[in-house]
């Protein structure tokens, strides 16, 4: 099982741990990734600019069909962008020869034959659970965890194809195979508010805020998310957030891989639990 490996442009600056997790539990679960020069997805642009977006998206479509690979992920808005690059160019043609147009100045042609995966669906669909709980060898006792799907994933499910909008599964039982408790939280489903981040900060430390209460409410004591930006804004900026407000009741958040990886038993240094802001560290003594 082999996969062409799009990590997108946030992971090596501001998360590189991501990346090491990610790599860590896919290897051990043996998924082959192939580094490949690629671009930005195009979702900074996708409301700016529309063909620009497509053209970005494109380009590293077309280098993976060129390689006869799929896409895989960890960021789900990169695994967004591609979704909606796929259905928008599948569904004009007219559209599809102005990207291609574009992309032929590289010798480029994309032909709707490359896919994108996100990890949480390769963990799920293509390694499977059974496997994964095969490999398992230290549970997590019950801890309470607030999974956190994210739009990009979920909504459009038509485009997206990746779980049910309003009562996904698929990320709850992948944490829950780790003998942690996925618990029901009233803003599960809710935006993290990261896409507000920089145009207007306070409504999106709001945003992050009001999830951040709600998983205390539920008794969760981590969020678990599976996506850059999502990540960034429940650890960088809740760190920021804690900073500014001495009386906010910290909660965690663990990226999967990273909680999947120690139940593998990978070393903690394998997983990046150092480099969370927001004290990860301490979760590995919630195991069995």
């Amino acid at each position: 099982m082999q996969f062409a490996w799009f990590r997108g442009c946030k992971i090596p600056f501001y998360m590189s741990h991501y990346e090491t997790a990610s790599r860590a539990v896919l290897d051990k679960m043996g998924v082959g990734l192939v580094d490949m020069e690629f671009g930005c997805c195009g979702y900074p642009v996708r409301n700016q600019d529309a063909v620009a977006h497509l053209v970005s998206a494109a380009r590293n479509l077309a280098m993976a069909e060129q390689a006869g690979l799929d896409l895989l992920t960890p960021c789900k808005c990169c695994f967004g962008s591609f979704k909606h690059a796929i259905h928008a160019l599948a569904e004009d043609q007219g559209l599809l020869a102005k990207v291609n147009g574009v992309l032929a100045g590289e010798g480029l042609r994309y032909q709707g034959k490359a896919n994108v995966r996100h990890i949480l669906q390769v963990l799920h669909d293509e390694v499977g659970l059974k496997a994964l709980k095969d490999k398992i060898t230290r549970r997590f006792g019950g801890l309470k965890v607030a999974v956190h799907y994210g739009c990009h994933a979920l909504r459009p499910s038509a485009v997206t194809q990746f779980d049910d909008p309003f009562g996904p599964k698929l990320f709850d039982e992948l944490v829950e195979l780790t003998g942690a408790k996925s618990v029901a939280w009233g803003r599960k489903l809710d935006c993290c508010g990261a896409p507000l981040w920089e145009k207007n900060d306070d409504l999106s430390r709001k945003i992050a805020k009001m999830k951040i209460d709600s998983g205390h409410q539920a008794g969760a004591a981590i969020i678990c998310s599976a996506c850059t930006y999502c990540q960034i804004q429940f650890d960088t900026i809740q760190a920021q957030m804690l900073q500014d407000d001495k009386e906010l009741d910290a909660l965690p958040s663990l990226l999967y891989p990273q909680l999947l990886g120690l139940a593998l038993g990978l070393p903690e240094d394998k997983l990046g639990l150092q480099a969370n802001a927001v004290a990860g560290a301490w979760v590995a003594n919630h195991m069995e």
